[in-house]
């Protein structure tokens, strides 16, 4: 090759090279996601936007370089829609809840897998340990096994006169058993009887709640659950007509007229799984990425409910609320 042409095809590839950089740069990823509610609750869209938010602060943005293919579902048979998330192929998938997890673990043990509201990820069976998951597997821890003993104590310091408390989720759709051996473990030494309700459907939670409610000074602790969140306003409504005490996981069900909360910011949490999921598409493995730990937790009372109990909501508990209604 003759000098000129030399330095014509350097010159060339110099030009060249920057657009190689630039495609692989602007290369659209594929992002899966599997939200074990239906998709036009208020939940769904807020989750979803807290880990769009979280993309963005990285550098991914849907309809330029991330493609985002969402299931939903208010069922809790999650295996279907598994198998249609794996059979794309995506770089990553986010998992909402534990149930989710465990249908796409089923379906895959080599695509990355990202969970967030997974309360007991080691016993289900998605990890080995929290700091090396060991699979394909990690993502944002929902919560530590203090928080039925918060939930507990809660009640008892609103209600005293308070002697029984129902553990009102369904099985299918969160780690029941991880909080009922965790409240069981936790209930004697406030002197509360503790009394499982497994439920599935809207009939089963009626018939748990009317039922319970037949013998006095009782309360209710509704750990996370997709089922609960779907069907909140029966809860609700129930846990005031039969002047039932009750706590809750997330604060968007005292602002829907419950009592009081005490949980993670779930919107927080999407943010976090965003971070992993930018992580991972940049090279990470989930076997070598530390399952978080949450970073926000609140305390919501609602007020007018607590008036409608017969309640004086005690004023350190007031104190401690980042929420208050009136």
């Amino acid at each position: 090759m003759r000098r000129r042409e030399f330095i014509k095809f350097l010159g060339g590839a110099t030009v060249a090279w920057p657009l190689i950089a630039r495609a692989q740069s602007d290369q659209v990823r594929r992002i899966g996601v599997l939200v074990g509610l239906a998709e036009d609750d208020p939940q769904t869209k807020a989750r979803l936007a807290g880990f769009r938010q979280g993309l963005e602060r990285r550098g991914w943005s849907e309809g330029r370089n991330v493609r985002i293919d969402s299931r939903f579902t208010a069922s809790p048979d999650y295996q279907p829609l598994a198998k249609e998330l794996i059979a794309l192929q995506p770089d990553v998938i986010l998992a909402n809840s534990t149930q989710v997890a465990i249908a796409l673990q089923q379906e895959s043990r080599e695509i990355p897998i990202v969970f967030v509201s997974v309360s007991d990820p080691i016993g289900s069976g998605l990890i080995a340990n929290l700091a090396r998951p060991g699979g394909n597997l990690t993502g944002v821890l929902f919560y530590e096994e203090s928080i039925t003993g918060k939930w507990l104590a809660m009640l008892k310091e609103i209600a005293p006169q308070l002697t029984r408390v129902a553990l009102i989720a369904n099985p299918k759709t969160t780690a029941y058993d991880y909080f009922l051996r965790l409240a069981k473990a936790i209930a004697p030494s406030l002197a509360i009887e503790l009394v499982p309700n497994p439920v599935a459907t809207a009939v089963d939670i009626e018939r748990a709640i009317v039922d319970f409610a037949r013998v006095p000074n009782g309360g209710l602790v509704l750990p996370p659950d997709n089922t609960i969140t779907m069907h909140r306003d029966l809860v609700i409504a129930l846990a005031a007509r039969h002047r039932l005490p009750t706590i809750y996981s997330g604060s968007y069900l005292v602002e829907a007229g419950g009592l009081m909360s005490y949980g993670v910011d779930q919107v927080e949490n999407f943010r976090l799984a965003g971070s992993y999921v930018d992580r991972i598409l940049r090279g990470d493995k989930p076997a070598n990425l530390p399952v978080q730990a949450p970073t926000k937790y609140e305390t919501a009372v609602n007020v007018k409910t607590a008036k409608g109990l017969g309640l004086t909501v005690p004023p350190g508990l007031l104190v401690a609320a980042d929420r208050v209604i009136e």
